[in-house]
């Protein structure tokens, strides 16, 4: 996946045909009203097509929507020796090719035309295509971080399933290509100094679409929460600057100096800077670590985010992050290297660099700078931490349970399993109520309801608290009162869901002893991002 950094592109020349560009220079033209951006590089011709529209732009009941546009505008390519992808990201999607002049047009255009014309009656298979993908994918450590930090909405939703490929219809995704997939939300980057000859981009007239706003789900930070075992990762929120991305190389460096080098606590130590929109990126951290060596790794890991805020950071260690950014600029295709960048600020809105201008914003940046960077990032930090607190270090636990209310109105009906467990189902909302603390889910506030065939409903709202409705685990749960559920939640929020195996229905457990029977384990106040 194509991330949007805030490396140097170089001079764009906006003009309706393409200017000559100096070495490592970009220049700017336009094809069929698609701003396209040329800069030559050796060897094969590799061109990349991006609409502003990701995961971020969807709804938890529509997740998988633009995955499934993507997917079916590659279909009429079909099996071929020709390198080329498309990707879905959080806020932009990618088409990108590479081989022949001849190659590269016939696949852009042929992009296009799918995208004009979706194959929909292909829907049906490339649902399944997306589930067996989904159910193949490996997750990073970092996962389940974006829907803590932001909820069951915009830039969570990539910690989830894609629900919306289990029940789209083809009119669905026709409109979402419509709204999205136009020329004015679309820019083109091309290794090349001339626009190739035969390209038809023709689309449907639009309008450039606005970033996602950001939505929040974390009342305090910094904050924790806790994960299984396998290591520490850590994010948080920072202005984008030439300085934020300094620091993340020096956090890297320094995490890997003393979690590996020194301590061999570690075996990978690293740090990425993304930025997330015009204004913020996001600073991921990340260390591995053993289960006997998990103590060692969270306090050596808060060791070095606490001396970097405190200011002890070297000379040395930022000359040596800055020479490491500098030496891209002595490849002779520094141009084409810095396109898909480009035209990612093109399409955004982003003001772009040029090398001279990137080259002074990365020598003024000083070792104080660097220091505000590391407060910044630790004052927005949310980090998980292998089943541990870590309040000692001035983190807050991360919300477990819904805020105090008074008591759920609407019916009550006793655990099966528990007799201190119990559910309400009201008029407004679903409450599940334990010793510890209360789940409510809101209908008005439901980011989606996951309907079975057998009568459950699992509701997640958008601060992605979750409430499982099981008729099979409490007492009276009958059909009128699902009705009243199924009344309440928005239809636009309804996923139907396949029908479960016998096996698969939670049954209430003997035990009434203590949290630890089975029918509490539908207690997931801890939000899952699982199918």
């Amino acid at each position: 996946m194509t991330q949007q950094t805030d490396e140097p592109t170089a001079t764009a020349t906006p003009a309706s045909a393409p200017t000559t560009p100096e070495p490592g220079f970009i220049a700017a033209t336009e094809v069929d009203h698609i701003p396209t951006l040329l800069a030559p590089a050796p060897g094969p011709v590799t061109a990349g097509l991006y609409f502003r529209v990701g995961a971020a732009d969807e709804t938890l009941a529509t997740a998988g929507l633009t995955h499934l546009v993507e997917h079916l505008a590659l279909h009429r390519h079909g099996v071929s020796d020709l390198h080329y992808n498309g990707s879905t990201a959080a806020t932009h999607t990618h088409f990108v090719v590479s081989g022949t002049t001849e190659e590269v047009v016939t696949y852009l255009n042929g992009v296009c035309a799918s995208l004009r014309d979706l194959p929909v009656e292909r829907l049906p298979t490339e649902r399944e295509i997306l589930r067996t993908e989904q159910a193949g994918r490996g997750r990073g450590p970092n996962h389940q971080l974006p829907l803590w930090r932001y909820g069951a909405q915009g830039y969570g939703l990539v910690s989830y399933p894609e629900y919306g490929t289990l029940h789209l219809t083809a009119d669905a995704v026709r409109d979402w290509a419509k709204t999205w997939f136009t020329r004015d939300n679309a820019a083109l980057w091309i290794t090349s100094d001339t626009v190739p000859e035969g390209l038809d981009l023709t689309l449907p007239a639009g309008r450039r679409q606005p970033l996602p706003e950001p939505s929040s789900a974390l009342p305090v930070t910094p904050a924790y929460i806790t994960g299984s075992s396998g290591g520490v990762v850590l994010d948080g929120i920072v202005r984008r600057s030439s300085a934020a991305s300094l620091f993340a190389e020096v956090l890297g460096r320094a995490l890997y100096t003393d979690l590996r080098q020194k301590g061999g606590y570690s075996y990978t130590a690293d740090c990425g800077y993304h930025p997330r929109d015009n204004g913020y990126a996001t600073v991921t951290a990340f260390a591995d670590a053993l289960p006997q060596k998990q103590d060692a790794v969270v306090g050596g890991f808060i060791d070095v985010l606490a001396r970097l805020c405190a200011g002890t950071i070297g000379q040395a260690e930022l000359d040596s992050a800055r020479a490491k950014r500098l030496k891209q600029y002595e490849t002779p295709d520094v141009g084409a290297a810095a396109l898909p960048s480009h035209a990612l600020n093109v399409l955004t809105g982003h003001a772009n660099l040029t090398p001279d201008e990137h080259r002074a914003e990365l020598a003024a940046v000083t070792v104080e700078d660097l220091r505000d960077v590391a407060r910044e990032l630790h004052a927005s930090a949310l980090i998980q931490v292998p089943g541990r607190a870590v309040d000692w270090a001035g983190f807050t636990q991360a919300p477990q349970w819904s805020a105090p209310a008074p008591d759920p109105a609407g019916t009550v009906h006793r655990s099966r399993g528990h007799d201190a467990v119990s559910l309400a189902v009201g008029p407004e909302a679903v409450t599940l109520v334990t010793p510890d603390g209360q789940i409510t889910v809101r209908y008005d506030a439901c980011a989606a309801m996951r309907l079975f065939p057998d009568g459950a409903r699992h509701l997640i709202g958008f601060d992605a608290f979750v409430v499982e409705v099981e008729p099979t685990l409490y007492a009276k749960l009958t059909p009128d009162r699902i009705a009243v559920i199924d009344a309440g939640v928005p239809a636009g929020a309804v996923v139907p869901m396949p029908e479960r195996a016998p096996d698969e229905i939670p049954q209430p457990s003997a035990r009434r002893g203590g949290l630890k029977g089975r029918a509490l384990g539908m207690l997931r106040s801890l939000r899952p991002g699982r199918g």
